[in-house]
């Protein structure tokens, strides 16, 4: 079983699709602790903020794919620090992504959350939702997620 418990997939079977996610996923029956990870962007703690270019113009040059990994990798972190190590990333059970343009940036985003979770019965359970802004005009991804780690 994965660290996050159980994949339940309505038909197992079935071709994997694009997306890497289950329909649900069954927390251990271990003794475990539940993590609330807040919305995370790609901001660091050093101040740095992978994926945004800053141009002489001005502008900003703004990279989903580097942006979700760097959430992602902050994430895993989080999970990291709050657990002094035991767990990581791949014991998220669910997570909610929040990103700005469906249209331009749901498959790089995608692209990303694949190689971090590779298979249907390893990801979490996913909500991807288009937004209208974020909280700082360099983010165009943001991840809320919850994490199931044995205590």
């Amino acid at each position: 079983m994965s660290p996050n418990g159980e994949a339940f997939l309505i038909n197992p079977d079935a071709p994997q699709g694009q997306t890497r996610f289950p329909q649900a996923r069954l927390s251990p029956t271990s003794t475990h602790r539940t993590i609330y990870i807040s919305g995370t962007a790609c901001c660091r703690p050093d101040g740095t903020w992978p994926g945004v270019t800053e141009n002489s113009d001005g502008t900003r040059t703004l990279d989903i794919r580097k942006q979700t990994a760097a959430v992602l990798e902050n994430v895993d972190n989080i999970i990291k620090g709050a657990t002094d190590g035991k767990g990581g990333i791949h014991n998220v059970i669910d997570a909610v992504v929040f990103i700005l343009d469906m249209e331009t940036q749901y498959a790089g985003m995608n692209e990303e959350w694949n190689k971090v979770f590779t298979t249907c019965a390893s990801a979490p359970a996913r909500a991807t939702i288009g937004v209208r802004e974020l909280p700082d005009p360099r983010m165009i991804v943001e991840v809320k997620a919850v994490a199931v780690v044995e205590a």
